[in-house]
């Protein structure tokens, strides 16, 4: 028993383990086995429901409003979305990008390593002995794997029952024009791609604080309430230029795909100020985690 509670200590405490025969620290903590635990989890399941629902919601709405119409003769991508199902995958990708897809990629990086922690198992995780490192690269990539498939899901669900209620056809542009379905097709998963990407700076921020406190709630929380605050100093037009620092000003850069003539620079900009903020979060976690005082 003391040696057990002596080996526990020791890897808590960042020791590094005796290596047993057959031991290959890259073997431990395979990311099937992660993703089956997350998978599990009711969270996964209702993030997974709740995003399913919402093209069938949105289509009631429109059964029951009534057709959608421009406010003073201008036309928005919401205006046009009842016109093909493609139309209507875009206006779900445009009406859940700004907050609604956040709360996936916050639960999912916030909760990963703080719920272990807070379930009092983590230093067994790492008694295994799984290397520090090792846990949070598994941990981090299912987290994102999982998040990608949530961006994935909405407009892909969107995209087949739009397609049910309105038809095929090609994308109608607000500002004039059209996509064939095909090319717009190929733009969505661009503009997926593009948001999955401006979403690193909250799975970083989430994954971050998911190291520091024992409290997913407040992991998950912080995550989504400083994106908020990102949100709000973007809309201070009196930031001028320092707003292009902010990775909110480019959240609805994707917009530059559904053009006729398909623009880059908007999307570039915004990609890099992403991961460049993830990149320093994500440093940060593995840091603090290389020398916390695991005890719970």
């Amino acid at each position: 028993m003391n040696a057990v509670t002596d080996t526990v200590t020791d890897t808590a405490a960042g020791a590094a383990p005796e290596a047993a025969p057959g031991y290959r620290a890259r073997h431990t903590l395979p990311l099937r086995v992660e993703a089956m635990r997350q998978l599990r989890r009711r969270r996964t399941l209702v993030v997974g429901a709740v995003l399913a629902v919402l093209p069938f919601v949105l289509i009631a709405a429109f059964a029951i409003g009534g057709q959608p119409s421009g406010r003073d003769g201008r036309v928005s991508l919401i205006d046009t979305a009842t016109a093909s199902g493609v139309n209507f995958a875009a206006t779900c990708l445009f009406v859940s990008a700004g907050f609604l897809l956040v709360v996936p990629v916050a639960l999912f990086c916030g909760d990963t390593v703080a719920s272990e922690a807070s379930w009092s198992s983590l230093r067994y995780l790492l008694a295994a002995p799984v290397p520090r490192a090792r846990l949070l690269l598994s941990k981090l990539a299912v987290a994102l794997g999982f998040s990608a498939a949530a961006m994935v899901l909405l407009p892909l669900v969107a995209l087949v029952a739009g397609t049910t209620a309105y038809g095929w056809g090609p994308l109608q542009i607000p500002t004039g024009g059209s996509l064939p379905g095909g090319t717009a097709v190929e733009r969505l998963a661009l503009v997926v791609a593009y948001v999955f990407i401006g979403q690193l700076v909250t799975a970083g921020l989430a994954f971050w604080l998911s190291t520091v406190t024992d409290a997913p709630l407040g992991a998950v929380g912080g995550a989504v309430g400083l994106t908020i605050v990102g949100n709000v100093l973007d809309a201070v037009t009196a930031l001028g230029h320092w707003r292009d620092l902010l990775p909110a000003h480019w959240q609805f850069a994707w917009a530059d795909a559904l053009q006729p003539h398909l623009e880059w620079g908007g999307m570039i900009k915004g990609a890099a100020v992403s991961v460049s903020y993830a990149l320093v979060l994500f440093a940060l976690a593995f840091r603090h985690f290389r020398g916390k005082d695991v005890v719970s």
